[in-house]
């Protein structure tokens, strides 16, 4: 069974490229992020002609989050964190498919550092820890997986000295990410590849495409019951140098026994 997340910035824009991975690659479980559209602009239909069925929480022109599944409909568990009910961000989706637990996360990006946006991405990965601790008892298999916006380790980036201003390397983030590492959750890809180097993302500027100059920020995190089965994990890096591509390239996960 392979799940996969891919933050598509902008699913009209990019649709023709994420129909062509869909089909290219066929995972069970498609995890999306900023698809960008309000719920009534989701083009759910033409996901059902390729035989993915979904479901999708929307913001009109930023954020927004989907999980897709071949040949079953995802079974909602939660939309959305509690903690902060003024917070109307759609960031956070949750489902049961193919009896597991999956989680699809678009997290705070938190520029600029300081100021009341890095505060919110904090406080945000606090209500995320308290759902997955919640989920954590019981004792399902889960996958918690999106785009992070935290790299988690210095040889997770081109270049630490270019980033270290960046939100998504300050050392709350990094020990916010920690923490939930600490609660039992393991790094998939982070797992399979220890010494790093392994990039989810290139910025559309400064040539970073062209010369690698990429980090990682698209995570799994995996429950113990998902963590013994986890078979393989990769990024299908050439999908972020085709053409009208977004920044990031979809990263899946393989388990076995389900």
């Amino acid at each position: 069974m392979k799940i996969a997340t891919f933050n598509i910035n902008g699913i009209k824009a990019r649709l023709p490229r994420l129909l062509e991975w869909l089909e290219e690659t066929r995972p069970a479980v498609a995890c999306l992020q900023e698809i960008k559209t309000q719920d009534e602009g989701f083009p759910a239909d033409e996901f059902e002609k390729i035989g993915y069925h979904a479901i999708w929480h929307g913001q009109k022109g930023f954020n927004g989050v989907a999980i897709l599944a071949d040949g079953t409909q995802p079974v909602e568990v939660r939309r959305g964190l509690e903690g902060e009910p003024e917070d109307e961000h759609s960031r956070y989706l949750e489902a049961e498919v193919f009896g597991v637990r999956v989680a699809c996360i678009y997290l705070p990006n938190g520029n600029p550092v300081p100021g009341p946006k890095f505060d919110y991405k904090l406080r945000w990965m606090e209500r995320l820890r308290a759902r997955m601790r919640e989920i954590a008892a019981e004792e399902v298999p889960a996958v918690v997986t999106g785009d992070f916006n935290v790299i988690p380790f210095d040889h997770d980036v081109f270049s630490s000295r270019a980033m270290a201003e960046d939100a998504l390397m300050q050392p709350e983030s990094r020990d916010a990410y920690a923490r939930l590492l600490a609660d039992g959750w393991t790094d998939a890809l982070a797992t399979h590849n220890p010494a790093g180097g392994v990039w989810t993302f290139w910025d559309y500027q400064a040539g970073a495409w062209q010369k690698d100059h990429g980090f990682r920020i698209d995570h799994a995190l995996l429950s113990p019951e998902m963590a013994d089965r986890l078979k393989a994990c990769g990024v299908d890096k050439d999908h972020r140098g085709r053409e009208k591509a977004s920044d990031h390239a979809p990263v899946w996960f393989e388990f076995k026994g389900l």
